[in-house]
């Protein structure tokens, strides 16, 4: 659809180049094409990129974890300051970045970061509709041109003017006359934006059995790899995003303006450490409270009731240490760029993220 509306465009412009009707059609149709064009994926710039000769140790540790859930082991990992787990495409050959947030990281045990990664990988898997290159491309698109053809603050302008000051009525008529013509414009935009959003919404309720079903799928794989014991649990602390996001948050502004005692710890140890140890408290609170209901109550119910497995995938204490050492700048990078640009107030995962 796209190619044909910039052939069309194209050929609006150059055939009735001695009209002006058919160029100005063309000129609409071509910047619906540039719109809807397919985009391809690049790493996040922002945050620190890990590759398998920079942390050999948890590479091997992901290679396992692909090989169990039997998916293809991400090309790149990053790590970033929000509380999820997920895999990005990135490249003409759509390669796969592993994402994964510090805080989740931090207030996640050894077996709960297995099971999350195990999830994110089994989910993002080609047999999932909405991974696929095509069905995932179509989506960013679609998504992607409705925004762009949505009009921003800057389409009008709001201006008072003393009646008196030289000038105003010239002023006055310009405001108008810019607010017309970007009425105008937004009127000209509803019509294609409209299309394209409803393209997308019947896109993704099309998709939306095969990606309930993906998201069992995630979880079985989660509890065959990590255990069935961690993936419920991995399930159950999701509730946590939010208050070790805020957490998260009240670090950063006690770093930033109180002048408290220095740890003798890094930085990032230190943060990742009191996030760790917010995690434990809240869990303690969580298992009093006999009224709480999870998020995933129906995932956890069927992961509780299916059979259980072992964990194929264990981290032993060496393990750690060398992974920790492996994450130890990345993380340093991840803590100096949540304190220059704070911590983003945490969404509710859909799948682990």
């Amino acid at each position: 659809m796209t190619a044909a509306v910039f052939i069309g465009s194209v050929l609006l412009i150059v055939v009735g180049l001695r009209t002006v009707v058919q160029p100005m059609i063309g000129l609409v149709l071509l910047g619906l094409a540039l719109a809807l064009r397919p985009r391809i994926g690049q790493l996040n710039p922002d945050l620190p990129t890990l590759r398998e000769a920079d942390a050999p140790a948890l590479f091997d540790l992901l290679g396992g974890i692909a090989d169990t859930c039997g998916v293809r082991p991400p090309d790149t990992v990053q790590l970033g300051p929000a509380f999820s787990v997920t895999v990005t495409h990135y490249g003409f050959t759509r390669k796969r970045c592993l994402v994964v947030g510090l805080p989740l990281w931090a207030a996640y045990p050894p077996q709960q970061r297995v099971a999350a990664i195990a999830h994110a990988l089994a989910y993002a898997a080609p047999r999932h509709v909405r991974s696929r290159a095509f069905v995932a491309m179509a989506l960013e698109s679609l998504i992607a041109g409705s925004g762009t053809m949505r009009a921003n603050d800057t389409a009008y302008i709001s201006w008072t003017v003393n009646a008196l000051a030289f000038g105003a009525d010239e002023v006055a008529a310009g405001a108008r006359n810019f607010n017309i013509r970007g009425k105008t414009s937004e009127w000209v935009l509803w019509i294609p934006r409209t299309a394209i959003a409803a393209t997308a919404r019947l896109l993704l309720w099309l998709t939306l059995p095969a990606t309930r079903g993906a998201l069992l799928e995630a979880d079985d794989a989660a509890a065959r790899t990590a255990s069935s014991g961690a993936a419920v649990a991995a399930l159950n602390d999701q509730d946590l995003a939010r208050p070790v996001c805020m957490e998260a948050h009240r670090l950063v502004i006690e770093r930033k303006t109180l002048a408290t005692k220095r740890s003798t710890a890094a930085p990032e140890q230190d943060f990742r450490e009191k996030l760790a140890r917010q995690a434990a408290r809240l869990r303690e609170q969580r298992g009093g409270d006999a009224t709480r209901v999870s998020l995933n109550a129906s995932r956890v119910t069927r992961l509780s009731a299916a059979p259980r497995h072992r964990a194929a995938i264990t981290l032993d204490e060496p393990g750690l240490t060398r992974i920790a050492d492996e994450l130890r700048l990345p993380e340093k990078a991840v803590v100096d760029k949540m304190m220059r640009d704070g911590v983003a107030e945490a969404q509710q995962p859909i799948a682990l993220r």
